[in-house]
């Protein structure tokens, strides 16, 4: 049956492939955006969709809709952009948290929140499991967003038990795919574009540091199930993929796969800067069946792909 739902920062890399998903399963989706890191080149081969529709505005504003479900996406998420704007990115998460929850309150509509693994920060523990409470600098350089994101979490949680809100908690580990934003600063986006132009690839730190990348549609699938679930089940659920690589292996594999002659080289690690990260799934499997199935080097050469054509003459 068809939905009618509202995609809050529905033009940026995740967003818009959400809204291409949900469109292709025969809903119709509102996006929401105010192009602060989202782009209309992300949503432009959806734009004559008679079912899509593309609202400009700002979370931290109200705004009213009738809608049957909510994704709440709205948040730059790389540390250039949303250490830019310190405070509006705090405002984003927890204005933009309770004017969606207010919204979905009055609608009667289920509403999921994009929350993410910066809410573990710098953690103890390896892998990270849903009942870890982190390791978090609240007033460190990245506490506007680690800070926000576990404020946002907590008004979901509030809002579902004092108003009986049907509310949806994803954590959303490192993810890569077309469409990132080429000047984010996030490492597969940084080291393509680096290869690309054969310009020195700049590793922070040692290069020991890990990550876990999972591809974007795997990541959108994880999205959806989430949302398909019961009343019952809120999360949170972390969402990401638990194979997990040092940074100086994922650049070995960006200088192959592009043919690059960049050289490798390196600076001091960024302040607070998460040396592992990795998501235990196993409530992921258990509760949405659901587990990444495209591999790092699979979905390496298709975001490289996309890069060669967008961003090199």
């Amino acid at each position: 049956m068809s939905k009618k739902i509202l995609v809050t920062g529905g033009a940026g890399f995740l967003g818009s492939h959400l809204c291409e998903y949900l469109l292709n399963q025969g809903n119709e989706v509102v996006c929401l955006d105010n192009y602060f890191t989202g782009q209309k080149r992300n949503i432009v081969h959806l734009l004559n969709n008679p079912f899509f529709e593309v609202i400009r505005h700002d979370v931290t504003m109200p705004f009213f809709i009738e809608v049957d479900e909510i994704y709440n996406l709205a948040c730059p998420a790389s540390p250039i952009h949303y250490q830019y704007n310190a405070i509006k990115t705090v405002k984003t998460s927890v204005m933009g948290a309770i004017n969606m929850l207010g919204l979905a309150k009055r609608i009667k509509a289920k509403i999921l929140q994009a929350s993410t693994s910066e809410v573990y920060g710098d953690p103890q523990i390896h892998p990270q499991t849903e009942d870890y409470w982190g390791h978090v600098n609240p007033i460190g350089i990245r506490a506007c967003y680690d800070e926000g994101k576990r404020c946002a979490e907590t008004l979901f949680v509030n809002y579902h038990d004092q108003n009986d809100v049907r509310t949806k908690i994803v954590r959303i580990f490192n993810t890569y795919g077309p469409r990132m934003h080429p000047n984010d600063g996030r490492v597969v986006s940084n080291f393509i574009m680096q290869a690309l132009q054969n310009q020195p690839i700049t590793v922070y730190g040692n290069g020991e540091q890990s990550r876990s990348f999972c591809y974007v549609d795997d990541l959108i699938r994880g999205l959806v199930s989430m949302m398909n679930t019961d009343d019952s089940i809120t999360g949170p659920i972390n969402i990401g993929s638990p194979n997990e690589f040092t940074i100086l292996e994922l650049a070995e594999k960006v200088i192959h796969y592009t043919g690059s002659s960049s050289k490798i080289i390196f600076k001091e690690i960024p302040m607070d800067d998460p040396l592992q990260r990795q998501p235990d799934i196993t409530l992921a499997k258990k509760v949405l069946n659901w587990e990444p199935k495209i591999v790092l080097d699979e979905g390496l050469l298709k975001t490289i792909e996309f890069f060669k054509q967008n961003y090199t003459s």
